[in-house]
């Protein structure tokens, strides 16, 4: 495990000024499950106020570490102190919100709290006026008698939350709150916790978004029961040592292809290179040496190239990277292909794209023309209209209720559409029958195998279902297996596998009879990030072969990958384009401020402006301006009269997610 930051470091660079002691000790940690070791030795400490991140994919090891936090578990051996006493003594002082919310359906967001609270011995006075202020920060005051079964699932988190502050802890431990959430909840959420924090409260969160963890103050990154790095952000990026080139050209797979051979060339500063829908990521060691070279490469291959601009290393390039050295990197292993290939037509254009453009591709594979349906009196999908063509990734993204799940549903032929026109694989009528069916590949985002059946099983019984030939059976079975790293443990129960592997072995399940359409629905939930790049480099090759996919997720940094993307809002589709033109479409500015009080700074701008537009991410904040030149100064001279003090201020590109963020709240705006 490398430790980039010590104790004796944090004050600087944590945004909580009353962070001055360790609240929670971890030392030699380990837990073993028969011959299964499920944490192996992890160290880590955790300060008063911090929100300190467990970074991990499922079996990673965090759950387990929680329980044993938590007091719900002994550890096998290793030393484990909260609040200076062993987890089961100081249970009274901890609020454990774990992965299933452990919320009663049937009782209202009132009775729920009630019976959190009673657990907790709460006296009545200091319910209701806890209950009057968690219910107020989560903005769920107004509705106190609802059912928490007809809560929203950002709801259902809130209240989760609520039920564990009840009892006011001074340590909380959130097992992936956010899974399954979408992105305006889960920046709802998280500014949430940032005030929490702010009042002494010290937060232990397991997320698989590593998007989100950046919010975090002290990021553990963990992965098969070890502890791989402890850093803040920026820490992680400067042991990393590498930038980032987003590369725009109108020839992706050819660009990808010479540029990966270049790697071996060490002149060239190369290290990694990955597609991103319409752009390429490529990793390196010195920017300037490296951009000289890119477009040295095009010259010669005689590649048109649009633009190269830096940028900072993700923190997937970070856990990425230190998993690639610890010799953790899945072979990648190609579809073996039976059919004949639909290839895109050589005349036109290559996959990335201006969507202006698209006119010039394949045929349509997905269409929709004024697509609506109506449940009673519920519009759910109103007048959508959306084209994907053969090799095209296209990303179908909103929020929780928005819609998605309801269009793909009906796309595909599992609901009938009240009115609107459907054409699937160049058919418009008869869509449920054998023919077009044949031609589909369908990941649900409920996992669709059998728990009850082996793998090896539940693999046999889908090639029946699509008709894969007697004679391709096996191969495209031992695929499976190997893409998924399962070789020789074929005969386990599936539902004996975690929520990642199970992920995998579904999507290999749906492109064994080589789809000319696949529809993936959230298809990477709880996928480590080194598995999630195989997903994307698979789907992409599927892309690639002419396939159209149309996948959904609220993982929003890898719908970059997506060529085209729409919008949802309340059944509408409310914006289309390629990643690219969706950020630059975006009205106004996103600034990044740092102050002397971070919190403080929070609480003043967000009665000043859209809640939606001001947004904690550490020790900083990110505000949306629509007037930048005017608003600054006025900001300025708001902060300083609180005596709050900045230390910078820079202007900063607008990612995906506060692309979707910004349309999602001026599309509900708009509609009010």
């Amino acid at each position: 495990m490398t430790t980039i930051a010590s104790s004796a470091d944090l004050g600087d660079s944590l945004s909580h000024p009353q962070i001055s002691a360790e609240v929670i000790q971890v030392k030699g940690l380990s837990k073993r499950y028969g011959k299964l070791v499920a944490v192996k030795g992890i160290d880590f400490a955790v300060q008063q106020g911090e929100i300190f991140g467990l970074i991990g994919p499922d079996g990673a090891g965090k759950t387990t570490t929680f329980h044993i936090l938590g007091g719900v578990m002994e550890a096998s051996a290793g030393n484990v102190q909260i609040l200076k006493k062993p987890p089961r003594d100081a249970r009274l002082a901890i609020g454990y919100l774990t992965q299933q919310f452990s919320l009663y359906l049937d009782l209202s967001i009132d009775e729920n709290l009630h019976y959190s609270a009673g657990l907790r011995e709460v006296p009545e006075k200091l319910f209701w006026q806890r209950r009057h202020k968690y219910l107020r920060l989560m903005s769920l005051d107004k509705f106190g008698d609802r059912l928490a079964g007809r809560l929203s699932g950002g709801m259902k988190q809130k209240l989760a939350l609520c039920c564990a502050l009840i009892s006011q802890p001074e340590i909380l431990l959130l097992d992936e709150p956010t899974a399954g959430v979408d992105p305006v909840s889960r920046r709802e959420f998280w500014d949430v916790l940032a005030a929490i924090a702010s009042e002494g409260v010290t937060v232990v969160v397991a997320t698989p978004y590593l998007d989100e963890a950046q919010r975090c103050d002290r990021i553990a990154l963990m992965y098969e029961g070890e502890i791989q790095q402890i850093g803040t952000l920026s820490q992680l990026r400067e042991t990393l040592g590498l930038k980032r080139l987003e590369v725009r050209t109108n020839h992706i797979e050819a660009a990808e292809q010479v540029l990966h051979e270049a790697i071996s060339d060490k002149q060239t500063s190369i290290v990694d290179v990955q597609t991103f829908g319409d752009r390429l990521d490529v990793l390196v060691k010195d920017a300037a040496i490296a951009s000289t070279a890119v477009q040295r490469i095009f010259n010669q291959q005689r590649l048109q190239l649009d633009s190269i601009q830096t940028a900072d290393a993700t923190l997937e390039n970070v856990f990425v990277s230190r998993l690639r050295a610890a010799g953790n990197d899945p072979e990648f292993i190609p579809f073996p292909r039976t059919k004949i290939e639909v290839k895109r037509q050589k005349a036109e254009l290559p996959l990335t794209h201006n969507s202006a453009l698209r006119t010039h591709y394949s045929p349509i594979a997905i269409g929709a023309n004024k697509l609506r349906k109506v449940f009673g009196n519920f519009q759910a999908v109103k007048g959508v209209d959306l084209e994907v063509r053969y090799g095209e990734i296209y990303g179908l993204l909103g929020a929780n209720g928005a819609g998605k799940t309801t269009t793909i549903k009906i796309l595909c032929g599992l609901l009938e559409p009240t009115s609107g026109k459907i054409s699937l694989a160049g058919q418009t009528q008869n869509l449920r029958s054998r023919d077009v069916r044949q031609h589909i590949g369908y990941m649900s985002q409920k996992f669709t195998l059998y728990n009850d059946l082996t793998i090896i099983q539940n693999l046999e019984f889908y090639c029946g279902v699509y008709g894969v030939p007697t004679r391709w059976r096996r191969t495209k079975i031992d695929w499976v297996l190997a893409t998924c790293g399962l070789v020789g443990k074929e005969n386990l129960l599936t539902g004996q596998l975690p929520g990642g592997w199970k992920q995998r072995v579904a999507f290999g399940a749906s492109v064994m009879h080589e789809p000319k359409i696949l529809f993936l629905d959230e298809p990477t939930s709880g996928v480590d990030p080194l598995a999630r790049r195989q997903f994307w480099r698979l789907i992409n090759e599927f892309a690639r072969s002419g396939t159209a996919v149309l996948v959904t997720t609220h993982y929003l940094e890898e719908a970059e990958q997506c060529n085209c993307m729409g919008f949802m809002v309340a059944g509408e589709v409310v914006a289309q384009g390629s990643p690219s033109e969706i950020k630059a479409s975006q009205p106004g500015q996103i600034i990044e401020i740092v102050t002397d009080k971070t919190q403080n700074s929070l609480n003043l701008l967000k009665t000043q402006l859209a809640p939606w537009r001001v947004s904690i991410f550490g020790d900083r904040l990110h505000l949306v301006l629509d007037h930048p030149d005017i608003e600054i100064p006025h900001i300025r001279s708001l902060l300083q009269a609180e005596g709050i003090n900045f230390h910078s201020l820079r202007l900063i590109p607008f990612s995906l997610e506060d692309s979707f963020i910004g349309i999602v709240q001026r599309a509900e705006e708009g509609s009010k």
